[in-house]
């Protein structure tokens, strides 16, 4: 079987509209993959910025998959938090992308959104805090219902992923 190697880690965010920022992390994969180690999903820390744009989180990423095909190549998908003073945590944004499907090492930069809601919900977050969430998270990477959605642009997260390939040249894959 061809083996994936996914090793990095999550640099951390930039351009959200206020620090103390977390992240809530996942990967999919389609049905002919197999996760032989690693977690396939965590949160990071909360940092809350003292200088500066940029919310380090350094978290590590450290998987390893076996698969019989290509289809349903890994995807990562990101929810960034804010949480207040209060201990209170509001979304700041849903965002997704793609494990490089080439070996070495890769920056990887995700844009994130959030639901913009109606314009009572917009009010509501304005005042109180919250705002609109999916009901089901599927939708940031399967795309189904996802064009439906009234969205606003937030910031970006950065990643620093290696990627080692075994085995795929059984597979009609070369590195």
């Amino acid at each position: 079987m061809a083996e994936l190697h996914i090793v990095g880690q999550i640099v951390g965010a930039s351009g959200f509209p206020q620090s103390s920022l977390f992240c809530k992390w996942g990967i999919h994969t389609g049905g002919a993959w197999r996760l032989l180690s690693g977690l396939k999903e965590g949160q990071t820390q909360v940092d809350l910025t003292q200088t500066g744009d940029m919310a380090y989180w350094s978290h590590p990423i450290d998987l390893h998959y076996t698969t019989k095909g290509l289809q349903g190549w890994p995807k990562l998908h990101l929810q960034v938090w804010h949480q207040d003073a209060f201990g209170r945590c509001q979304l700041y944004g849903y965002g997704y992308c793609h494990v490089p499907s080439s070996p070495g090492h890769h920056h990887v930069r995700c844009v994130t959104w959030r639901p913009l809601g109606s314009w009572q919900e917009q009010i509501a977050q304005t005042f109180v805090g919250g705002g609109a969430l999916l009901r089901s998270p599927d939708i940031i990477y399967s795309g189904a219902d996802r064009y439906r959605l009234h969205t606003v642009a937030m910031g970006t997260v950065e990643l620093e992923l290696d990627i080692i390939m075994r085995h795929f040249d059984r597979y009609g894959v070369e590195s």
